[in-house]
């Protein structure tokens, strides 16, 4: 028996280390590639101060690719955490921000916050405008999805109730584009359809800052939500403030929602998957090891997506909502066939 367990922690391990391995390599990748392909040694010399040989190669790198590869990493994080929580929260493996409206609610605030203020003459697009503004759409929207989900018990119904959710918050983001002029249109236009282009430095700073202290909170919840995984009666005899832990899930599935939805739009798909995938590869529901499986997982998932965004169809660039969807929808769909089954 001891060897057993001695063997799944070596396997672990070996999968753990695999994976953030891959996870630099895909960030050294989208550093690399893109309309000029720079070297992999270029890139590794300059990251690591020493200059290039090319002199246009830095700008390139410290401007626009490293800030971007860094908060698709990041980013990526946020919503394998926040997805992993909201499944636990729910007891359901089908549930993430996008599917519950959440995200959609942050991207309603968040066009309040840049259409908005076209339209009162005052620019409001500072980052951390942005950043409350989505905070405050998710809060709203998750707030009613648990109460909603306190109601009823079908699956079916609480994803319908994210769905219009989403329509509604879809129908004020609407009325606001008709009051926007062509420019400002055009930007929240290519916002909405998720994109990593056009990070800042102040913006990986926010969206890092923020990712690391809430996923240290979700970190230190593993012993509550592996409670929480054998029902609200036994977590409650185990000493678990439930109400307390709801609030917590809430507010830290909500902020890492709302910090990357800020500043790269609505994306969907990756908190859907990277926990599911986390749990077939670890073969385990213990939080303790899917909590950093799925932030390794979902940095690796972003980056893929993003890199695939950027050169499959080179130079043009595709919005990574759109690969992410590619890769999402046929899971959800065979996960919900799955469960169907299983009733």
């Amino acid at each position: 028996m001891e060897s057993a367990q001695e063997k799944t922690r070596v396997l672990r391990l070996v999968l753990f280390t695999t994976l953030i391995a891959a996870v630099i390599f895909v960030f050294l990748l989208n550093i690399a590639l893109g309309a000029v392909n720079i070297p992999l040694s270029e890139v590794v010399s300059i990251l690591r101060g020493k200059g290039g040989s090319v002199a246009t190669y830095e700008p390139i790198i410290m401007k626009i690719r490293f800030p971007r590869a860094m908060a698709t990493a990041v980013g990526g994080v946020c919503l394998a955490l926040a997805g992993l929580l909201v499944q636990i929260f729910f007891s359901n493996p089908i549930v993430e921000p996008y599917v519950l409206g959440i995200s959609s609610g942050s991207t309603m605030f968040v066009s309040i916050v840049m259409l908005g203020g076209y339209m009162t003459g005052y620019s409001m697009e500072t980052p951390w405008f942005m950043f409350f503004g989505s905070l405050a759409g998710a809060f709203v929207v998750m707030i009613a999805v648990v109460l909603a989900s306190q109601k009823v018990e079908s699956v079916v119904t609480l994803l319908v109730i994210g769905m219009m959710a989403g329509y509604l918050c879809s129908s004020v983001r609407s009325i606001l584009t008709v009051f926007a002029n062509q420019e400002t249109l055009r930007n929240f236009t290519m916002w909405t359809m998720g994109s990593f282009g056009g990070f800042t430095w102040e913006k990986v700073m926010i969206l890092a800052g923020v990712t690391f202290v809430f996923a240290i909170f979700a970190f230190a919840m593993s012993k509550p939500l592996n409670a929480m995984l054998l029902g609200e009666g036994y977590a409650q005899s185990m000493g678990l403030g439930i109400k307390r832990f709801r609030m917590a899930v809430v507010i830290i599935s909500s902020v890492l929602t709302a910090v990357l939805t800020a500043f790269a739009g609505p994306i969907s798909f990756i908190g859907l998957s990277v926990p599911h995938l986390a749990r077939m590869l670890f073969k385990t529901a213990d939080n303790k090891i899917l909590i950093p499986a799925a932030a390794v997982g979902g940095a690796l998932m972003t980056s893929l997506c993003d890199l695939a965004a950027r050169i499959l169809f080179a130079p043009r660039e595709l919005p990574i909502a759109s690969i992410t969807a590619l890769v999402g929808a046929p899971l959800m769909v065979y996960m919900l066939l799955q469960r169907n089954n299983a009733l």
